[in-house]
């Protein structure tokens, strides 16, 4: 029997500077009601999404609910996220250094969203919990302070985000399996020059959804005198994460990608490389003291203040924080049991149409969270994309997700074969369908549907 999702946590209260629980209406999604079946699983209950009911036009005129599978880009924001900062904003002011109650408030609230963010990734009490604008800052802000002179690895297979901000870095081909991986970043730590290393990975692939062996890498790292640095971006808003248990020191995430697209990001874990580096920005906040001729600045110690410089997004991280609250006090095995039914409903019927291929490092049988990238044979990914817009009401992505060594390696690859994914410049491209809460079996039988009629419909 299916897991039931029985509440929804709640928004900070701001004018009490600590989290309210209220308990709310939640959006039950009925698949047996969609498929028209018996025998169909119990109702689950999940948070709700803004813009779930959305129309929007295609070419023909016509109005169709909208069928988002864009979520790996920026997933729909919680209603209860919406709320959080509905509630934020009577109070909103600039944080820090201000005595008025708005600005008293709005500090505790942001403060408290460090708490929350930290509960959330299970860090350890000490760790640094530094807010940014999204993953890719995060990672420049960890490529920023990492000592002068250490030897980063890392895959390439990564996001951009993780793959272009090192110095000093060695590029390891993509791996045949989660085996070789462990056993490519053994050798490659290994052989590195004495000093500081850093083997940086993803948890879950922006590009096929597959989940990488982070616990082993974390051991590797700490069998080879060397840190771990996670990119969660596409991890945390399918799956829980314990830094502490998972022995990880560094993690960074997105709150566009985790519900809440309102630009703040993460970067959470070990302090020392942070308090010893300059700060990533200088300006107000940063600086403890500034002499009158500027010839002496004296910076914050503690990283969440010498790397926070300038006024931040406040509204954003509180945001951030109500999704983390949501999705914790909601329930994983229930979420995580929902996006399962999808997915094995989506691969099934992709590997049921002859002519789409789907893209995958690892095989089949590698555990994944919901995103899924193909081909289809006769037409190039851009054109896929803006058909399924189009004439159908459905959002997809194309190109090649800022992972372009990756892609281009999946499509080199015998599960790429053939003539779908080029494009006329010859640079070969995907389309890639992602999705989460607010998804629904009705979604992904409209979007095979598409694609059926797209793969018996070939274009030169």
């Amino acid at each position: 029997m299916s897991a039931t999702l029985t509440s929804v946590p709640v928004t900070p209260d701001v004018t009490s500077y600590s989290p309210a629980q209220v308990r709310r209406p939640a959006q039950i999604v009925d698949h047996g009601a969609e498929r028209g079946t018996a025998g169909a699983p119990a109702a689950t209950v999940v948070p709700r999404v803004i813009g779930a009911d959305a129309l929007v036009p295609l070419d023909d005129g016509r109005q169709v609910p909208y069928a988002n599978f864009d979520y790996a880009a920026s997933a729909p924001c919680l209603e209860a996220v919406h709320e959080a900062v509905t509630r934020a904003l009577p109070y909103y002011s600039s944080v820090h250094r201000g005595a008025g109650y708005a600005s008293q408030v709005t500090t505790a609230a942001y403060e408290q969203a460090r708490e929350t963010v930290r509960s959330f990734l299970g860090a350890w009490r000490r760790a640094s919990v530094l807010f940014t604008r999204n993953t890719t800052d995060a990672m420049n802000l960890l490529a920023h302070a990492v000592p002068a002179g250490t030897t980063v690895v890392v895959f390439e297979t990564e996001h951009h985000a993780s793959l272009l901000p090192w110095k000093r870095a060695v590029r390891l081909p993509a791996p045949a399996t989660p085996a070789e991986a462990i056993a490519a970043a053994d050798r490659a730590l290994a052989a590195s020059p004495a000093g500081p290393r850093l083997l940086v990975v993803t948890a879950a692939s922006n590009v096929t959804g597959e989940l990488w062996p982070i616990r082993e890498l974390a051991e590797v790292a700490r069998r080879n005198g060397a840190r771990i640095a996670v990119d969660a971006a596409q991890h945390v808003p399918h799956r829980p994460l314990d830094m502490t248990a998972l022995g990880l020191d560094y993690v960074a995430f997105s709150g566009h990608k985790l519900y809440a697209p309102f630009g703040a990001g993460v970067l959470a874990g070990r302090s020392d490389w942070l308090r010893a580096a300059d700060p990533y920005l200088k300006g107000g906040g940063a600086s403890a003291s500034v002499d009158d001729h500027g010839d002496t600045t004296r910076w914050q110690a503690e990283p969440e203040l010498r790397h926070e410089a300038g006024t931040p997004n406040v509204l954003g991280v509180i945001a951030l924080a109500a999704a983390c609250e949501t999705l914790a006090a909601t329930g994983w095995d229930a979420l995580v049991e929902h996006e399962e039914r999808l997915l094995a409903r989506l691969r099934r019927g992709i590997a049921a149409i002859p002519g789409v291929r789907e893209l995958t490092l690892w095989g089949d049988r590698n555990p994944r969270v919901g995103i899924v990238s193909f081909v289809v044979n006769g037409w190039n990914a851009r054109d896929v994309a803006l058909t399924l817009s189009g004439e159908h009401g459905i959002g997809v992505r194309d190109g090649k997700f800022c992972a372009h060594p990756f892609v281009r390696h999946l499509l080199d690859s015998p599960v790429a074969a053939g003539d779908g994914g080029g494009c006329a410049d010859g640079q070969a491209t995907a389309v890639r369908a992602s999705f989460g809460i607010g998804s629904t079996e009705r979604h992904v039988d409209r979007l095979l549907a598409a694609l059926a009629q797209l793969a018996g419909e070939p274009r030169g």
